[in-house]
């Protein structure tokens, strides 16, 4: 099977497309990964053949950063500014995909670029699979209104919520799909959201929302699509050397406990960060990923701040922010999350689905600061199951960073973490594959019948 993954955004978005080419690959498959310009040598660096589609990743968030809307409290300017990024380089990434996409017998794609792989697939006469990282399609268990009395809005509200939102999505984009050729008339209608070669693949945990399955009957779940440390032990990014390197082990304990609890062995190729996790009190974790920091300097007083109120230790994690070691701080670019979210208190971020995940993995609880997209309702969902607390990032001050961790590191919240952290499944890539593997039952005959299939990508 000839598999194309569509997977625009921030390294956050393309992480999990490349998680599941090498699970495709692993199993035989012919895989090529798309993603953002700038995110091209990550994906190759992990043993995926990679190709370039539409704009720059880091051009999208700069100009988000720029776009005053995004931090008004008028939710109709928001939405406007939302769709209008969505239009930024649909045309673009529509005629790289339709390039790439010639000789695939599947297109999966992630949530950013939805709209451009289904039109592609259309053209193109093939299946879809769009990986859901949050409740997208319409519902009623979960609030359509990010706040704090969203939870009041009546199911049926819900749903018809959900369907404006989707329908308004398709009318904003409606002139750049009819700007794109005309796919062939002997191409049948799939790809087409309910059409039957579409597929919405929920990749989140469903007890994560109540009553949403049953809703979604005609959707797979397949969790989370985390790195699992047995298989992809070299995913997620380790700290960088500016300051100190740490990575998982795959091996077996090496005896590192913290109040009586083993957690995973640390292979440290520089130890210092290390020596500082273990030798002190669990330290809060605070990063916010790709999203853009306008001021790094009073976000790490801010921080710093609250911290020191409370006696607890920071690990700032990020490179706009000035790397150091030091007593009560300890600031680098990046870390593996497997390796360090089990030693912290809680982790502050920004509620992007993958750091989300990571943090319920870890078990310890979450105060998420949300900036855009899914991040707020992420951000309302673990607060209202009592894993965390949340506030949009915009407006944050120590003085509510500081509330927000006396709520958050409350002993019943710690508690209700670490449960679900020790039943968190982390097979939600196998699954997916599965899922994917499932949609072309036919594939093998149909290689047999086309033995010069064309070579997309580098691969056949």
């Amino acid at each position: 099977m000839k598999v194309l993954l569509a997977f625009a955004g921030s390294r956050g978005d393309a992480q999990p497309g490349v998680l599941l080419g090498r699970e495709l690959l692993g199993r035989g498959h012919d895989v090529t990964v798309a993603v953002s310009p700038n995110l091209v040598e990550f994906a190759a660096r992990h043993g995926v053949p990679a190709v370039p589609f539409g704009l720059d990743s880091d051009e999208l968030l700069r100009a988000q950063r720029d776009d005053e809307r995004f931090r008004q409290l008028n939710p109709v300017q928001r939405l406007r500014a939302v769709l209008d990024l969505q239009r930024r380089g649909f045309g673009e990434s529509a005629r790289d995909l339709l390039a790439v996409a010639r000789g695939h017998d599947i297109v999966v794609t992630g949530m950013a670029c939805e709209e451009v792989a289904v039109e592609v697939a259309r053209h193109h006469g093939i299946p879809v699979a769009a990986v859901h990282f949050f409740p997208i399609r319409p519902n009623r268990s979960v609030p359509v209104v990010a706040a704090g009395w969203g939870h009041r809005i009546p199911g049926p509200l819900n749903r018809l919520g959900w369907r404006a939102l989707t329908a308004a999505r398709a009318r904003a984009l409606a002139s750049e799909v009819a700007a794109l050729p005309p796919a062939p008339a002997s191409s049948d209608p799939v790809g087409v959201p309910g059409a039957p070669g579409y597929t919405a693949i929920q990749a989140y945990d469903p007890e994560l929302f109540p009553g949403l399955a049953n809703e979604l009957r005609d959707s797979p779940f397949t969790g989370f699509p985390v790195p699992d440390a047995t298989q992809y032990p070299d995913v997620e990014p380790v700290a960088s050397r500016r300051t100190a390197v740490i990575g998982a082990s795959t091996g077996a304990s090496a005896g590192h406990h913290r109040n009586g609890v083993a957690y995973p062995a640390i292979q440290a190729c520089d130890s210092e960060l290390f020596e500082w996790l273990i030798a002190g009190p669990a330290p809060v974790y605070a990063g916010f990923g790709s999203m853009p920091v306008a001021d790094p300097v009073a976000v790490e007083a801010m921080v710093r701040e609250a911290g020191r109120r409370l006696g607890l230790r920071v690990l700032l994690v990020g490179p706009m922010f000035r790397g150091r070691i030091g007593a009560e701080l300890a600031v680098v670019d990046q870390v593996d999350h497997r390796a360090v979210l089990p030693l912290c208190a809680a982790a502050v971020h920004h509620g992007g689905a993958g750091t989300t995940a990571a943090a319920l993995r870890a078990g310890v609880p979450s105060v998420i600061c949300s900036v855009q997209a899914d991040q707020p309702y992420w951000g309302r969902q673990v607060e209202s199951l009592g894993l965390g607390a949340t506030a949009p990032f915009a407006g944050l001050t120590a003085n509510r960073l500081e509330r927000l961790l006396i709520r958050t590191t409350e002993p019943d919240v710690r508690l209700r973490a670490a449960a679900y952290g020790a039943r968190f499944r982390d097979d939600g890539v196998r699954r997916a594959a599965d899922v994917v593997e499932s949609l072309a039952p036919d594939m093998a005959a149909r290689d047999a019948a086309e033995p010069t299939a064309a070579t997309i990508g580098g691969v056949r």
